[in-house]
């Protein structure tokens, strides 16, 4: 509540005259998250890298040691343990066995005989197959292409090409920022972690959508203002709301993160730095880049006219 009262009701901050260190900045995010991706990948979950994946529970706090070496006695690959939030639950990873289904469901079974005094309860038990893992993979980079593109070619339509390209810059921006996110801090990527990256985009672009608005809407206002101080003037009238709508869905998604439980860490974590850096573009990026691109009151003025033309001929 505090944080709504003293907001001031029309700050006044010359975003513009930063827009170098804005960019600097977004550049460093950008070439970090490529640099990661480069050396060290995405820690790919099951559904892409394809395998076998048994969450269980112990009698007790896990010994992980000791799971090891009876797991790595059984001669069935390379297999990784880790601790599941409690102390008493944990994921195991099992790479993929030669053979069909029921070479899959054997080790799974061996697996079961090896840890029955120690398990109190197997929770979860996926596999997939490497051909699927490839499928998945490029159905979900598919996705990501389309869904850009087709925001894309929405905010043209909505707009004027300028605003396309820089909400789709600011856009591409967000979505190789938050895969660094995960690269980085090797968090696991699976299908989960996907959906986010492709519902971060969508609220980025909501967010850069009404700054946009309110950017044509003063250029159509002011004639005479300079371009910098009208880009200043639209930043400045949405700052208020782009925040709050930032914090309140902040506030559900750390409820999320910290109460959520294991499962669904790695997809809240996504969402909550990609809020952060939505938040960041739209106001520090996007409208900067729309400065670059040369967007002038003439092509407001040609795409009114046409607007006017079309209704006279439809009278």
């Amino acid at each position: 509540m505090a944080f709504i009262k003293y907001f001031p009701a029309q700050p006044k901050i010359d975003f513009l005259s930063k827009r170098k260190l804005f960019l600097a900045f977004s550049a460093f995010l950008l070439i970090g998250s490529l640099v990661s991706l480069a050396v060290q990948g995405l820690n790919f979950g099951v559904d892409f890298r394809g395998g076998i994946l048994i969450e269980v529970r112990t009698n007790g706090p896990a010994d992980l040691p000791d799971l090891r070496s009876r797991l790595n006695n059984l001669d069935i690959g390379g297999v990784t343990l880790q601790e599941f939030g409690a102390p008493t639950d944990v994921l195991i990873n099992v790479q993929r066995q030669e053979g069909a289904e029921a070479e899959q469901l054997a080790v799974i079974e061996l697996v079961k005989a090896e840890l029955g005094d120690v398990v109190a309860e197997y929770r979860r038990t996926e596999f997939v197959g490497p051909k699927v893992g490839d499928e998945l993979r490029q159905a979900g980079i598919l996705a990501t292409v389309l869904a850009l593109t087709a925001i894309g070619l929405y905010i043209w339509f909505r707009f004027e090409w300028q605003f396309a390209v820089a909400a789709l810059i600011a856009l591409v921006h967000d979505v190789v920022a938050t895969i660094g996110f995960f690269s980085v801090l090797q968090i696991e990527f699976n299908l989960a972690t996907l959906a986010a990256v492709l519902t971060i985009a969508g609220y980025s672009i909501n967010d850069t959508v009404v700054v946009f608005d309110r950017v044509r809407e003063m250029l159509r206002r002011f004639k005479k203002m300079a371009i910098t101080d009208l880009l200043n003037l639209a930043l400045n009238l949405t700052l208020s709301r782009t925040l709050l709508t930032s914090v309140t869905t902040l506030l559900a998604l750390i409820a999320l993160y910290v109460f959520g439980g294991e499962v669904i860490r790695g997809f809240t974590s996504g969402l909550i730095w990609g809020v952060l850096i939505g938040t960041y573009s739209s106001i520090a990026l996007a409208v900067p880049l729309l400065y670059y691109t040369g967007v002038r009151r003439d092509n407001l003025a040609a795409s009114d006219a046409s607007e006017e033309e079309a209704v006279e001929d439809a009278s």
